[in-house]
């Protein structure tokens, strides 16, 4: 089987429609459905259930696309490390909300003084889509707050982060020097969506100390969040890194709860078969520095491509 069979799979996987396949392939549909029955035959088995016109990949069909997209990605990077050995390269990061908002800035620009030729390219969302991310092989390197479920992924830890209590200045929690557990209960929490690290950190605590809590407003920006609890529409449990400004300039209060911290571990992610370039060696080893945490990549089981020594750093 050739790297054409394999780019054509992925195509039809992410379509489920040859036409469409063929179409961003810039081929021709016949040739599209040969190349798939060229990969059924050859591994002998059922990649596609065509019921009604329609296409459903098949759990072989699952098992392939894995290895399909890694093998794709892989041939890229072969063009990024011959990239590399003229001073350049590319790393790709995924961050959830709240690592994107209150850390990752802090990191990408430490990594790009360090690494000015490396390419760095970013994109935010929640846990959950970060992980899915990693597992499409469309981001190299996760950096969440939640808790994963894939088998696939690696996970190290990097950094520790505390949710507190936060409330408006005019709150009748401002008064008070802590807040008694059950008062929580009576308050609207205005607080992220499912899916959210800060929302599962959030709701395992309140549910180990036998708590309920009433979401008012669900959404998924901090700074609405922080708006919203400024206004003081509610309160919110959110990370004391996300809300120092507004602290320190006399717009928000942070609230001790009596018995209750919830204390959690932001996370670095990749792919257990992901191959690491030394741009991307180098941006792990830098996130796993922030906390005193300093478990390489390599110790972690992470697979690397080897680089060739020739006396000076590649990217």
């Amino acid at each position: 089987m050739t790297l054409r069979h394999f780019k054509i799979f992925v195509a039809v996987c992410d379509r489920l429609n040859m036409t469409a396949a063929a179409k961003s392939l810039f081929m021709s549909q016949s040739a599209v459905s040969q190349a798939i029955a060229e990969l059924e035959k050859y591994y002998g088995v059922r990649l596609f259930e065509r019921l009604t016109k329609k296409l459903y990949l098949t759990s072989a069909g699952e098992n392939l696309l894995g290895y399909a997209r890694h093998m794709v990605r892989m041939n890229e990077e072969i063009e990024n490390s011959m990239k590399t050995l003229a001073g350049s390269g590319s790393v790709r990061v995924g961050a959830s909300v709240t690592v994107g908002a209150s850390v990752l800035p802090h990191l990408i620009l430490r990594y790009r003084q360090a690494n000015p030729a490396v390419e760095v390219e970013v994109f935010e969302d929640n846990t959950a889509r970060i992980e899915k991310r990693i597992l499409r092989d469309t981001t190299d390197i996760g950096l969440v707050e939640g808790e994963t479920a894939s088998q696939d992924l690696i996970t190290l830890p990097f950094l520790t982060d505390e949710l507190v209590l936060v409330c408006g200045r005019e709150h009748r929690f401002a008064a008070l020097r802590s807040v008694a557990p059950d008062e929580l209960e009576r308050e609207p929490f205005i607080i992220r969506e499912e899916g959210s690290g800060t929302r599962k950190t959030f709701e395992d605590g309140m549910k180990a100390k036998g708590l309920s809590f009433h979401a008012g407003w669900v959404c998924n920006n901090a700074d609405t969040i922080k708006a919203a609890v400024a206004e003081g529409l509610g309160v919110t449990v959110i990370s004391r890194r996300a809300v120092e400004s507004e602290v320190n300039r006399g717009l928000l209060c942070i609230r001790e709860i009596e018995g209750i911290r919830f204390f959690r571990q932001f996370r670095m992610i990749v792919h257990k078969n992901k191959y690491l370039t030394a741009a991307m060696r180098r941006f792990m080893d830098l996130c796993l520095n922030q906390d005193g945490l300093r478990e390489s990549p390599d110790e972690a089981g992470v697979k690397k491509r080897p680089v060739q020594n020739t006396g000076r750093t590649k990217d």
